[in-house]
């Protein structure tokens, strides 16, 4: 009986209840969707920076361990002396230069033959490898993204380069450039970002690393190997903060949306309320039937964000086919909870407010 007027209630006022729902899908796919995008991009970076093959990573004192915000502060003569430990098979210096000239890039400055014996080389899709210091090798991920073929022109960095090649995706970045070049375009000259460095066996790695520290104490050094542990939110300042206030956000208009639809219901049945009570209805009959209706509203608008959020992927990587999205159930889950307690508790006043109603005001009520 009870959810049989809930339901046609819901449906009495149309235009109010899709308001509701898509408030609610809103709430839910934007909380999806930033976490997916955040962690998506992250984890996709680490998997990335691990498909170097590499089995220790030396960044400078404090480096951040995004590779993006770090500069190139370390002499490229710290390449030689790492290269003389014990148990180090090959070193590669990387220098990194950050470019949001058409999109959000980071560049990797290489030296071709370090950097191929450390990741084993590129798998060459298009073209050949760098042979001349304008030369600039692309993955298949950019260059399907920017349009770019091989033996072609790029502007980067205000400067023309040839499309040497175009790689297979994985190696690091997405775009490569020779490192001496590099240096004179950002002004680094003899400076490398960070180091990679491959160990004559994999289990070599902590005798490497403690060689290094001996060396380099206050040097940042990670293996390779728990990269991706630590590629979280909180690992960039600022980054957990932004998260949180976008969900917040997201809360705050499922809340107001839903307190403000919860509330006229209540105004505009303020007669039917009083017919019930009437009928011998009680204060908790009245919270229930209120707050089931909000649930049910809910309930359809989870559905809807989760459908907005897979649509809202589709479209950012179809204009954007290097990002990645990460939606995972857990997250999915998390949001229909935040939706749900959101809801209840937007709707809870409007509903306490309908059970203290007269109920012979209310049957008076025009």
């Amino acid at each position: 009986m009870i959810w049989q007027m809930i339901v046609r209630n819901v449906l009495h006022r149309p235009v109010r209840t899709v308001v509701s729902v898509l408030a609610v899908g809103v709430e839910v796919s934007l909380v999806i969707v930033i976490v997916g995008l955040t962690s998506g991009l992250m984890q996709e970076t680490a998997k990335r920076i691990e498909g170097i093959g590499a089995d220790i990573m030396l960044q400078p004192p404090s480096a951040s361990v995004f590779l993006a915000f770090s500069g190139a502060p370390m002499p490229i003569k710290i390449g030689e002396k790492l290269a003389e430990l014990k148990h180090v098979q090959a070193v590669a210096p990387v220098l990194l230069q950050f470019s949001s000239s058409g999109g959000v890039d980071v560049i990797y400055g290489i030296e071709p033959e370090s950097y191929r014996a450390v990741s084993g080389g590129f798998v060459f899709l298009q073209g050949h490898d760098m042979e001349g210091p304008d030369d600039i090798l692309v993955d298949d991920w950019a260059a399907k993204a920017k349009s770019i073929k091989a033996d072609g022109n790029f502007r980067l960095l205000d400067h023309d380069f040839h499309v040497a090649g175009i790689v297979e995706h994985g190696k690091g970045a997405r775009l490569f450039v020779p490192m001496q070049t590099l240096q004179e375009l950002s002004g680094a000259r003899d400076k490398a970002s960070v180091f990679f460095l491959k160990c004559t066996r994999p289990e070599r790695t902590p005798a490497v690393i403690a060689q290094i520290r001996q060396i380099f104490p206050r040097y940042e050094i990670r293996p390779l190997k728990d990269f991706l542990s630590l590629m979280t939110a909180s690992s960039l300042p600022g980054l957990d903060t932004f998260i949180h206030s976008m969900i917040a956000l997201a809360v705050a208009i499922g809340f107001l949306v839903i307190f403000l639809s919860m509330y006229t219901t209540v105004i505009e049945r303020t007669r039917e309320i009083g017919v019930l009570k009437s009928l011998g209805a009680s204060k908790g009959y009245i919270v229930k039937a209120l707050l089931s209706e909000t649930s049910l509203i809910c309930g359809i608008g989870i559905v809807a964000g989760i459908g907005m959020s897979y649509a809202a992927r589709a479209a950012f990587l179809s204009l954007f086919p290097t990002l990645s999205i990460l939606i995972t159930v857990d997250w999915i889950l998390r949001a229909a909870v935040i939706a749900v307690a959101g809801s209840l508790v937007g709707a809870s006043y409007p509903a306490w407010l309908a059970s203290r109603k007269d109920p012979i005001e209310a049957l008076s009520y025009e």
